[in-house]
């Protein structure tokens, strides 16, 4: 076996009737609710008080250290200025669905001119925007560069709790009378079963699915205005997510991922001196050749080809040809 070839099997030590119950997975796991997502925010800054690996003579930077210099009464007009110890920036944040001023939230710098390092260095105060270009936060404080410092990205940092979050993030979920979900990877067999899970939980017809991604639920009476409680009994609902058969590989680092469903028809293979058989056929003697039955898991027939010293990249080959046949039931994904 080679031991850089590395092969995940998802299920196949699975039995049948414990299946349905290991793949089960909490609503809130596997799809989103309307109108709860982070919100994206930027900014522009200025950050200061570095030891020589600043933008220097950079006319972005100089414009930028002009303007805030005369928003502190301090005039430079005309002048030009150039510093080691100063960088312009970008900086990034994400702020959570139901933000509320005066939380902080932790942002990410990032220089845009010369800067070589931000090590040590000190964000000014700087506004954060959302898309429609509104101010949600203001970003200060002094930068964190992680991991080793022989191995680290000198010229981007973070800043935990460098954000105070300035505006609420407006959303009324008490009070409404009805809820929309998305399932995270679209399924027709997925949403049929969680609308079922949903009507038994809540004791009527209250969920119905509008398409393989798309679940509505009206709120009961029992729950009006009571939006929080609502959601909170649904997103915790266990359900059995389906999902297509696939095999996903990587080629650069000989990795192959199975799904359980994955099957193979009957099919011969010739690869060099290597010879495979699935379906009918005597077991050969031959230590290249394999014989398979018909139906066998892509799990068995990697197996098979493993015992007998297939490489990875041969085995990504053989996978390739055998999709291309027809014979391989499900999605091959090659990454």
């Amino acid at each position: 076996m080679n031991k850089f070839f590395k092969i995940i099997t998802l299920g196949l030590l699975l039995v049948a009737a414990s299946l349905e119950t290991a793949q089960a997975a909490r609503l809130k796991d596997i799809a989103n609710i309307r109108g709860v997502r982070e919100n994206q925010l930027i900014g522009y800054g200025i950050v200061v008080g570095l030891k020589g690996t600043g933008d220097g003579k950079n006319e972005m930077m100089s414009k930028s250290m002009v303007r805030m210099f005369d928003k502190l009464g301090v005039k430079l007009e005309g002048q030009d200025f150039a510093s080691k110890s100063v960088a312009v920036v970008i900086i990034t944040a994400k702020m959570p669905a139901f933000g509320k001023a005066g939380n902080p939230i932790d942002i990410t710098v990032s220089t845009v001119g010369d800067a070589s390092s931000l090590a040590g260095g000190t964000l000014l105060q700087s506004p954060l925007r959302a898309a429609n270009d509104e101010v949600f936060a203001v970003a200060q404080g002094s930068i964190v560069i992680g991991g080793d410092p022989k191995d680290a990205h000198l010229t981007s940092g973070r800043i935990p709790n460098g954000a105070t979050i300035e505006r609420d993030m407006t959303a009324d979920f008490a009070t409404r009378k009805m809820y929309r979900l998305t399932l995270i990877n679209p399924d027709f067999t997925t949403a049929a079963r969680t609308v079922l899970t949903i009507n038994k939980e809540l004791g009527g017809h209250y969920a119905s699915a509008k398409d393989a991604g798309t679940i509505d639920i009206i709120t009961p009476f029992s729950y009006e205005n009571r939006g929080v409680e609502l959601l909170a009994t649904i997103e915790s609902i266990d359900i059995n997510p389906d999902m297509k058969a696939r095999v996903v590989v990587n080629e650069k680092t000989g990795t192959i991922v199975i799904g359980d469903k994955v099957k193979i028809s009957k099919v011969a293979i010739s690869h060099g001196s290597l010879s495979v058989k699935v379906g009918e056929g005597k077991k050969a003697v031959d230590e290249k050749v394999a014989v398979l039955d018909t139906g066998v898991s892509v799990g068995e027939l990697v197996q098979a080809l493993n015992k007998m010293g297939v490489g990875p990249k041969d085995l990504i080959t053989i996978l390739q040809s055998i999709k291309a046949a027809g014979a391989l039931h499900g999605e091959l994904e090659v990454l």
